[in-house]
């Protein structure tokens, strides 16, 4: 499939949103191949079954999401945070007739395997801060744990997309911090792409309108609030911990997550698998 993606000459965020607004978003592989699976064994196929093939997947959680809020029903008073109620109200029929996954991660991104790593490890990363904030807030007797664990795996998606659509970019702000551990990641992709993820994020949330709630647990500005601070906490810790537990802002947030979950620093770390 041809890909025409914006030129990184112009450095331009609205360039990227206008983009990304009408781009396919890609699947992974192992995504579309259970979800194919599923449609020749009618058995099996039902929504939790769909929901379990979908929520591996990031990206394919995040076209769920949108296409539902894009195409509520007039007497839908809530909106939908969830995936398998999300697949529930789409239908199995509407949903693998309006949300196909012939468009391939591993097709994008085969001249770039390096970057496919990154990509697939970030992934690895959203779903260990999912774990992380769905365990917490059942600590907390959060009642909507789920949606926590959505939040959490969406966070980053911003950085997800641009690995597919930009990834020798990526691979450039990578080997910038590699080469130089004290550069923080905003400056160098304010380097590089002419912008913060975070800010191309909080824009791709508003341009394929998200539920406002799912979209205000995302925004870390908003950490004063439990939940929301039991998100950015937990996408905090997965990061912090990717490579290991000498990472030096470790100490910080364990702190943070021991005032969260009002437990002291020792249980902190053990609940986390910390040594």
């Amino acid at each position: 499939m041809a890909l025409t993606r914006p030129k990184l000459v112009k450095k331009d965020i609205d360039a990227w949103i206008n983009f990304l607004s009408t781009a396919d978003i890609p699947v992974l592989k192992s995504t579309a191949r259970e979800i194919e699976e599923l449609k020749k064994d009618e058995d099996k196929l039902c929504a939790r079954s769909v929901t379990a093939a979908v929520i591996n997947d990031p990206m394919m959680v995040f076209r769920v999401l949108s296409y539902t809020q894009k195409h509520k029903r007039k007497q839908q008073l809530q909106d939908l945070l969830q995936v398998e109620q999300a697949v529930l109200m789409m239908g199995t029929t509407s949903f693998f007739t309006n949300i196909p996954t012939n468009f391939l991660v591993d097709d994008i991104l085969k001249d770039n395997p390096v970057a496919l790593m990154h990509l697939l490890k970030l992934i690895r990363r959203a779903h260990r801060a999912a774990d992380f904030a769905a365990d917490w807030a059942t600590h907390l007797t959060d009642l909507r744990a789920e949606e926590v664990r959505t939040a959490a795996l969406l966070h980053d998606l911003a950085e997800m997309l641009m690995w597919c659509f930009a990834p020798e970019e990526m691979n450039t702000i990578y080997a910038m911090q590699l080469a130089d551990k004290t550069i923080r990641s905003i400056n160098a992709q304010q380097e590089v792409l002419g912008f913060k993820l975070q800010d191309l994020q909080k824009m791709l949330v508003v341009e394929f309108q998200l539920p406002p709630l799912l979209s205000k647990l995302m925004q870390d500005d908003a950490s004063s609030e439990q939940r929301v601070r039991n998100v950015t906490l937990a996408v905090n810790l997965a990061r912090h911990s990717a490579h290991g537990w000498d990472d030096a802002a470790l100490p910080d947030d364990f702190h943070d997550i021991s005032e969260l979950l009002r437990m002291d620093i020792h249980r902190v770390m053990l609940i986390t698998g910390a040594p």
